[in-house]
């Protein structure tokens, strides 16, 4: 009996499946994700996810990442843009620039490069200078101790 049966049809996707790419795997490629993905091979290309991505401690990619949320443990050498929250743990070393609507940071993650904050319209956030508090001047403060 043959492993693959073309006679049966592909199952629907089913976006609460997780993808998976287990240690020793490597890809030659882009990847391209409507649901969840976890990653915790080697991938030499640019990966897609409309939703949840996981990088594990043991995976290395070589290429720019865009997801929804992504949690990064392993290696990435590439630019990384995510429209939700981007978590990047302790064991992470990034070579590349940041785009995010939302950043944790653990301490002892390696990165280098440039990061930018977005909101949810995907724009970038400028402080305005209406926005910045004005600092009182010194001499102002102090007559107002003396007083």
């Amino acid at each position: 009996m043959a492993i693959f049966n073309s006679s049966k049809t592909a199952a629907p996707f089913n976006p609460n499946n997780l993808n998976i790419i287990n240690i020793g795997t490597t890809i030659l490629g882009d990847l391209t994700s409507e649901g969840d993905m976890r990653i915790d091979g080697t991938v030499k290309g640019y990966i897609s996810s409309k939703a949840r991505l996981v990088l594990g401690a043991t995976c290395k990619i070589d290429g720019d990442i865009k997801a929804a949320n992504l949690e990064l443990s392993g290696e990435v050498n590439g630019n990384i843009f995510v429209t939700e929250l981007l978590t990047i743990k302790a064991s992470a070393k990034i070579t590349g620039d940041i785009v995010s609507n939302k950043l944790i940071i653990e301490a002892g993650a390696e990165f280098n490069g440039s990061c930018s904050m977005k909101d949810n319209k995907n724009t970038l956030k400028k402080v305005v200078n209406e926005e910045i508090p004005t600092a009182k001047s010194f001499d102002t403060t102090a007559k107002q101790a003396i007083v």
